[in-house]
């Protein structure tokens, strides 16, 4: 199994000739990367020289926690530190070698945390953190630590009983003060919320990202699509947390919980998709039995509606978009970072996340860090 991961390398300079640019067509190109960036890229005139490899850039998950190596935290809680930094060191690795060169932690890491992590792992994946927060001097202490956004938790999760998970956790003055703050302090803000009256107060307030919307419904869908409001779906998770002899087990009550959620998500994504809601790539994955199956959410978009391509993009181009990077990430272009996928085969023509991780061959940092 080792002999098949692939090999991942921090890139200053290098040369690849005669490889396939991904959606370009049959075309080969040459490019050059000059201090961790794409500097030139132009049609090859010589072929096939490092044989027939395909360049994607490498996959963003908007939606990870690095830092829970437990699916209930009272068991992280009986670790020690040491095992507990160790098995996130892990999943460090695991995730870069499932072709992600960018996360956003949705919770769990501060930037100094998540930079001993990425020197310890010695991958370079490239970590924006997020602070959780309740009151505005929690966020003015996220911020000062480093959070690049403001997760509000404005509903429950599967830790709620189905009846009231889409009950706000406070008031919607308390909501819009909040994004409020966030935004006046120069951060984005992200939204947990499984849909309800949180959905349009999210609206309303301008939120940059909402997350899981599980029960979306298409009037909100449609105003979210007015309002640029991208939905992060993490649809994958649930239906994870659902199979009855899946390698993770929450325990029969988590695990029926997940089951009507993934019912419902298939609807609240094809909605999104029909009224024209731009969709992020999160896998909402912790611990050691998720972390490195990322791909795996490629897979769930795909049922949920989106062509391949659209579920590549996804994970790509819009990721880079919701990040704010777009004009740094996403792409195999001139002056972007160079980070990138290279594959056996093109990952368009793939039919499985199984089949992508099969060909992913190598993977390419370009300027690693966190923030």
């Amino acid at each position: 199994m080792d002999d098949k991961r692939p090999d991942v390398r921090l890139v200053e300079h290098a040369s690849l000739q005669g490889v396939f640019i991904l959606g370009r067509g049959g075309r080969r190109f040459d490019i050059e990367i000059r201090d961790g960036r794409f500097a030139s890229i132009s049609d090859s005139a010589s072929g096939a020289v490092d044989g027939d490899l395909w360049i994607s850039p490498g996959l963003i998950d908007l939606h990870t926690h690095l830092a829970w190596t437990d699916f209930h935290h009272a068991d992280q809680l009986r670790r020690a530190p040491a095992e507990v930094e160790n098995l996130q060191s892990l999943a460090f690795e695991a995730t870069i070698r499932a072709g992600v060169t960018t996360v956003r932690d949705a919770g769990g890491l501060n930037r100094d945390a998540a930079g001993r992590l990425v020197e310890r792992s010695h991958h370079p994946l490239r970590v924006l953190v997020a602070g959780v927060t309740r009151n505005e001097q929690e966020m003015k202490e996220a911020v000062q630590s480093g959070a690049a956004w403001i997760k509000i938790l404005a509903t429950g999760g599967l830790g709620a009983p189905r009846e009231t998970v889409m009950a706000p956790l406070f008031s919607r003055e308390r909501f819009r003060n909040l994004v409020h703050a966030a935004h006046t302090l120069g951060v984005k803000v992200f939204v947990h919320t499984w849909g309800g009256a949180t959905v349009d107060w999210a609206i309303e307030a301008g939120v940059d990202s909402v997350e899981h919307g599980i029960y979306l419904t298409a009037e909100q869908a449609g105003r979210m699509a007015e309002a640029g409001i991208p939905l992060v779906p993490t649809a994958a998770i649930y239906r994870l947390l659902s199979e009855p002899k899946g390698f993770l087990d929450p325990g029969p009550l988590f695990r029926e919980r997940a089951a009507y959620a993934a019912e419902a998500h298939r609807s609240a994504v094809s909605v999104a998709l029909r009224e024209g809601v731009r969709i992020g790539f999160g896998t909402d994955f912790a611990t050691p039995a998720l972390h490195g199956r990322n791909m795996l959410e490629l897979d769930a978009l795909a049922d949920y509606g989106l062509p391949w391509d659209e579920a590549w993009r996804a994970a790509t181009v819009t990721g880079a978009e919701i990040l704010g990077l777009g004009r740094e990430l996403g792409c195999i272009r001139d002056g972007h970072v160079a980070d990138a996928l290279l594959f056996s085969v093109d990952p368009l023509k793939t039919t499985s996340a199984g089949e992508l991780s099969c060909h992913l061959v190598s993977l390419l940092v370009g300027d690693p860090g966190t923030g």
